[in-house]
């Protein structure tokens, strides 16, 4: 996969899809774009996490904390592509059971990627709740 627009497209399918299956209760559309090389980490609105093992632990988290999703968007503001490397900020929109009780907020978000083996990988998440 090659170029800005090849990788705007993806982030509009395969990784909105992951997004939306994870807010629902389902990780492993997650966890199949994110790499498995190291570094990777997660500044997250609920938790941080550095390496594989703390990345796979959050996911298993979220995992079982969302269920019933009525609404997710991602509403990006900037990106780029350089080389192997991408980015995306932006803010998601969010309508989500958390443990069972539905609730509806918005995160700041920003990603980096890295292409691995011709794919786009995510490498690092960054994401907190936006407030009034």
């Amino acid at each position: 996969m090659t170029g800005r627009d090849d990788f705007l497209a993806w982030v509009k399918s395969a990784l909105y899809q992951a997004e939306l299956a994870l807010h629902n209760g389902d990780s492993a559309p997650r966890r199949a774009l994110w790499s498995r090389n190291e570094p990777v980490s997660i500044l997250g609105a609920w938790r941080n996490a550095f390496g594989q093992q703390e990345v796979d632990e959050a996911f298993a988290t979220l995992e079982r904390s969302f269920s019933h999703c009525t609404s997710y968007t991602f509403e990006l503001q900037a990106y780029d592509v350089v080389d192997d490397m991408a980015y995306t900020a932006g803010l998601e929109h969010i309508s989500t059971s958390v443990y069972d009780q539905p609730r509806s907020y918005t995160l700041r978000a920003t990603q980096i990627y890295r292409r691995e083996g011709g794919e786009w990988k995510v490498a690092h998440r960054h994401a907190d709740t936006v407030t009034e």
